[in-house]
């Protein structure tokens, strides 16, 4: 399977990197938009899902890091890096805005949860596939740090029944980039969730760039 970079329609190419790469005339907005048109609309699956099925905190880069090390290591806003663990870090959780110095107590969210995946397109994937998803830091909106308790108010729920207390643009257009990212599709109470929070927003907005396909 292919993860996705770019999306070619219409003789308009609409990279999905809304943050430094976009243009500064571009309404981010707007390619928002019409990615989460370009999306494929279906009913989610409802059975069949086991988190087990998609092994995670794995070190798929070849590191020496497990997943989980590497992205706290990437969020951090202070500290250095040491054989894997990040020395006198700081993390800001985006879901909150609450600031933690102990990393134990921050969990790793998938931006899109396993089992959304799993309804919105991942039982078709194999393992390995499943595998890569639940370990992507090859983008960095895939996976956040967030404090243990927003992550678990979270759970597996689309944005059509949770949102978090701050910076919901960002997170409705990395919602987006994600199943995007990863060929995955939406159902229509969620497409429209997302098209109104995304209608409300301003022009230009950044989130993470998406970087290279596989």
């Amino acid at each position: 399977m292919r993860i996705r970079g770019q999306l070619v329609g219409g003789g308009l190419l609409l990279a999905l990197a809304w943050g430094v790469s976009t243009p500064a005339h571009a309404d981010s907005r707007e390619q928002a938009l019409r990615v989460l048109n370009s999306l494929p609309v279906s009913q989610e699956r409802g059975d069949g899902y086991d988190r087990d099925l998609f092994r995670h905190w794995s070190d798929l880069d070849g590191n020496g890091c497990d997943t989980r090390e590497d992205v706290l290591a990437t969020e951090r806003a202070a500290g250095v890096v040491r054989d894997c663990r990040v020395v006198g870090g700081t993390w800001i959780s985006r879901y909150d805005g609450r600031t933690t110095t102990e990393a134990r107590t921050f969990d790793i969210d998938h931006m899109v949860p396993l089992k959304e995946a799993w309804d919105s397109g991942a039982w078709r994937w194999d393992a390995r596939t499943r595998e890569t998803f639940a370990n992507d830091v090859g983008y960095s909106g895939s996976l956040i740090a967030v404090t243990a308790g927003s992550n678990r108010s979270k759970s597996d729920r689309d944005p059509t029944e949770w949102l978090p207390d701050r910076d919901v643009c960002w997170y409705a257009k990395t919602w987006v980039a994600v199943k995007y990212r990863w060929r995955l599709a939406v159902d229509s109470t969620e497409k429209s969730a997302l098209t109104r929070i995304l209608r409300g927003c301003p022009p230009l907005m950044t989130v993470p760039d998406i970087v290279g396909t596989r």
